[in-house]
């Protein structure tokens, strides 16, 4: 079966079946005004941590490296931040996952190589062009 639809099925049934039972636990008002809370909560920190990122990728820059981890990391960061605006438990708790800097590291470690630009061999030449002109200045003289 196909993966995009097993998720398409799946997701809102894990929605439907978490707000029936936190709902039956803390009320119908109490569960809708916990999934505004989280995401309302979530997007200002994935903003906080976007800003973070871009200082840390500018940084990067500056320091003349290539900030792959940053540029995954804010795709990632945006990504979370539509699943926290997005009503529902299970996609607020990945959307969380995904804002907190320390899972979030763990859970990109697999697909980005942080250390890329450290294996990158630095050279120390200058490469220029050079013109021996001794023999010209002999034969004047």
């Amino acid at each position: 079966m196909n993966t995009a639809l097993v998720l398409i099925i799946g997701i809102p049934l894990i929605e439907i079946y978490l707000f029936i039972k936190i709902g039956s636990q803390i009320g119908a008002f109490n569960t809708v005004l916990l999934i505004l809370t989280t995401a309302v909560i979530g997007v200002a920190y994935a903003r906080y941590e976007g800003f973070n990122t871009l200082k840390s990728g500018i940084a990067q820059l500056v320091k003349n490296e290539m900030p792959v981890y940053e540029i995954i990391s804010g795709a990632t960061l945006a990504f979370a931040a539509f699943l926290l605006i997005l009503p529902g438990f299970a996609t607020d708790l990945v959307g969380i996952l995904l804002v907190i800097p320390l899972t979030r590291k763990i859970l990109l470690s697999r697909f980005v190589k942080t250390n890329i630009n450290k294996k990158r061999k630095k050279n120390n030449y200058i490469e220029g062009d050079y013109e021996d002109i001794s023999d010209d200045n002999d034969k004047k003289l």
